[in-house]
């Protein structure tokens, strides 16, 4: 879902750039607020699995491609804010050194892996849990579901973004259909994998997760 430079008007990315500096920057300042000692090497180990996953692409329309996002994994195991500024450090190494997204759409980019794919995601996953058993069970299941909506959405971002200012000769109905019916089987995936992965550290490390319930010894408030 890595948006290219020149796919969308310069106008569009500068008011989607200006709105994911925002973003980062009231991100960061949450993130300051909660974020423990111990959660930090967590956070760059998010980073890396997210950096890794993101860096297998699979083609959808002439100059885009699809790819795991891992803004739930990234929420659900260090928070929304922290998720999201995983996100977007991953998207601007990417862009910096790999070639993989342009740098003027960094802001598109980020809006939608790590505002939609990871705090609108995390929130996903929150309203899942609520109305499953809050347990472990409960914690791997919403956290799965949650990864695998939230791909087809930040498709669904692009695509605005694309009605808004597109510069590419595709038609809309292509767009539309291309990006949701390939993001819909990606989602699928990533929410197998998040699943695994939450599974994994919530049945070990229950401390270390974010988005745990009371009854594994996290804050009372990550659920009110």
């Amino acid at each position: 879902m890595h948006i290219p430079d020149g796919f969308i008007n310069g106008a569009t990315s500068a008011g989607f750039g200006v709105a994911a500096a925002g973003g980062v920057g009231a991100a960061l300042r949450q993130t300051g607020k909660y974020l423990s000692e111990r959660q930090v090497p967590l956070a760059g180990l998010v980073a890396a699995f997210v950096f890794a996953a993101q860096m297998v692409n699979f083609p959808v329309v002439s100059g885009m491609s699809g790819h795991l996002l891992g803004g739930v994994l990234a929420a659900v195991l260090v928070g929304p804010w922290a998720g999201f500024v995983v996100v977007a450090v991953v998207l601007l190494v990417q862009g910096i050194f790999f070639a993989d997204g342009g740098l003027s759409a960094l802001g598109l980019n980020i809006v939608n892996l790590g505002f939609i794919g990871a705090v609108g995601g995390y929130a996903i996953y929150r309203a899942l849990l609520r109305a499953l058993p809050k347990n472990q069970r409960g914690v791997i299941v919403s956290a799965g579901i949650a990864a695998g909506i939230a791909v087809p959405l930040a498709a669904l971002g692009f695509v605005i973004q694309y009605a808004i200012g597109g510069t590419v000769d595709i038609s809309m109905g292509t767009v539309l259909t291309a990006m949701l019916g390939t993001h819909v089987l990606i989602g699928i995936g990533e929410g197998i994998i998040t699943a695994f992965v939450i599974a994994a550290v919530v049945r070990s490390r229950p401390d270390l997760v974010y988005g745990a319930p009371q009854y594994t010894g996290v804050r009372t408030e990550v659920l009110s």
